[in-house]
């Protein structure tokens, strides 16, 4: 019998990318300073300074290597996840962060083999039972196609989170427990 496959995204889900990219943003442009809590869209381009482009903004050399954990949970109920489920990785990576994401996650949670990492934007075309993300463009298609989706919640999927009440994971504890619940009801020994 094959172990349920759970799709866990990372940027913003076990990692967060766009506070550190505000970081850096308001640093570098501080006539133009950001707050995530004004981040209610994917599209920024009206916050940002003109010269903030989305490739500066989330292309910083080095900056999927310094992201720093979701919560202090995570490492932990990722492990718990991955010895009792077929656990992968699907994040949307451009060519030259692929290497980085890698690093980030063989530094933090090297127990995810290599054939279980998936750079991939369109995660509609993987196979899983249960995707973990935070990204509406990925969870709406999801449910639509009978998946079923834990969703992160940030101030940019807000409105959707309203109109299609995803099950939320606010905080990595206890988040396998939430996973054996939705995949079968009852927990599954780890």
């Amino acid at each position: 019998m094959r172990k349920p496959i759970i799709a866990v995204d990372m940027d913003d889900t076990i990692c967060h990318l766009v506070k550190r990219a505000i970081y850096h943003n308001n640093n570098d442009f501080p006539t133009h300073l950001l707050r995530y809590e004004d981040m209610l869209d994917w599209d920024t381009d009206h916050l940002r300074h003109p010269d903030c482009t989305q490739e500066i903004f989330y292309g910083r050399p080095g900056l999927y290597e310094e992201l720093e954990l979701f919560d202090e949970h995570v490492v932990g109920e990722m492990e718990k996840l991955h010895n009792v489920y077929d656990v992968i990785i699907v994040t949307a990576a451009q060519p030259k962060t692929v290497i980085e994401k890698w690093n980030w996650l063989q530094k933090h949670m090297p127990f995810i083999p290599i054939e279980n990492f998936f750079p991939c934007k369109r995660k509609s075309l993987i196979n899983y039972d249960l995707l973990i993300d935070d990204g509406v463009h990925n969870l709406v298609p999801a449910l639509q196609e009978g998946r079923k989706v834990l969703c992160i919640p940030h101030p940019w999927n807000l409105k959707a989170r309203e109109q299609y009440a995803f099950p939320l994971l606010t905080t990595w504890k206890g988040a396998k427990e939430q996973v054996d619940l939705i995949l079968g009801g009852q927990p599954i020994s780890s």
